[in-house]
């Protein structure tokens, strides 16, 4: 029975570790042609397309891109900067959860090995909604920056399209990156309104609704942009500040919220490690079974309580 239980432990730490190995991989490719692709603006006179990576399994992700489901999932990644693919992700994701399943049926009890799966599920997701909000962020930092850029070009006489192709080359991502699918999407002949409309659909927020809303009128009622963008630039460098205080005094909170959950887990190896094989015996009737799935949607009940009470709209 030990054998058989090391075993399935090792194997599933050996899944959960060629995940991160992959995904390592992936984060090192991401990053080497990020950088040439920096090396190439900063030295070339134009813009030159990048021969991108190889992605791998193509079947799967055309069956998925097919599916509403995987359509949400290639919007959701595409908000989030992933250079990654529908089925590359939904890969990704099941061997995390083969290999969190195996863990947690092999260190703590069977029964928590399901669980453990779904968790695996939810930290995907959350990976997402992490990633996303961070591109978002990162965003709304750059947008005192590009109203400034398009200020002064609108300023100079050159045509709202011409600004915004200006602004793709010289901001960094990712507002240099979802200007230029805005620039890419005028060259084809889109609107101004769709185009960036669309950008308020990947990226949203408050500021670049703001913004979207100025440029899109300005643009429609032929009205001069450049003191209305001149005014949101002082509003977006205020905001800015706001909101950089108000991360910082919720920092706390958000730590707290994330310890909750930390802290039930941990008292389970815990308690199985003071006395080995107490949660298989007591997860061994409907009774302990019932009172673990109770304990852990508290646990998550707490955790996004303690995250809407620390959310503040700036």
């Amino acid at each position: 029975m030990e054998l058989q239980t090391l075993v399935t432990l090792t194997t599933g730490v050996t899944l959960l570790t060629c995940a991160l190995a992959v995904m390592g991989v992936h984060s090192y490719a991401s990053g080497k042609a990020q950088r040439q692709a920096l090396v190439d603006r900063l030295t070339a006179t134009g813009r030159m397309p990048s021969a991108g990576r190889r992605h791998r399994f193509g079947n799967l992700d055309r069956r998925l891109r097919r599916t509403k489901p995987g359509r949400k999932l290639e919007l959701r990644l595409a908000a989030t900067g992933l250079d990654i693919t529908p089925g590359e992700f939904f890969v990704y994701m099941l061997t995390t959860v083969a290999g969190l399943w195996l863990i947690g049926q092999a260190s703590l009890a069977p029964f928590f090995g399901p669980l453990a799966g779904l968790l695996g599920i939810g930290v995907a997701v959350q990976f997402l909604n992490w990633q996303r909000q961070k591109r978002i962020e990162k965003f709304i930092n750059q947008l005192p920056e590009l109203a400034r850029i398009l200020a002064n070009a609108t300023q100079a006489g050159l045509a709202l399209r011409t600004a915004i192709g200006m602004a793709a080359e010289e901001l960094e991502a990712p507002a240099g990156e979802e200007l230029g699918k805005v620039a890419d999407q005028l060259a084809l002949g889109a609107s101004m309104d769709d185009a960036l409309g669309e950008l308020a659909d990947r990226l949203p927020s408050r500021e670049l609704v703001v913004l979207v809303t100025t440029l899109v009128l300005s643009n429609r009622a032929g009205g001069q942009v450049v003191g209305a963008l001149r005014n949101l630039t002082e509003t977006l460098e205020e905001r800015k500040e706001t909101r950089r205080e108000v991360r910082t005094q919720l920092s706390q909170v958000n730590m707290t919220s994330y310890a909750v959950p930390v802290l039930g887990v941990g008292s389970l190896f815990l308690m199985n490690g003071v006395k080995d094989g107490a949660l298989e015996r007591m997860t061994g009737s409907p009774a302990g079974q019932a009172a673990v799935i109770i304990a852990f949607a508290l646990y998550a009940v707490g955790f996004v309580l303690i995250r809407r009470l620390s959310r503040i709209d700036v």
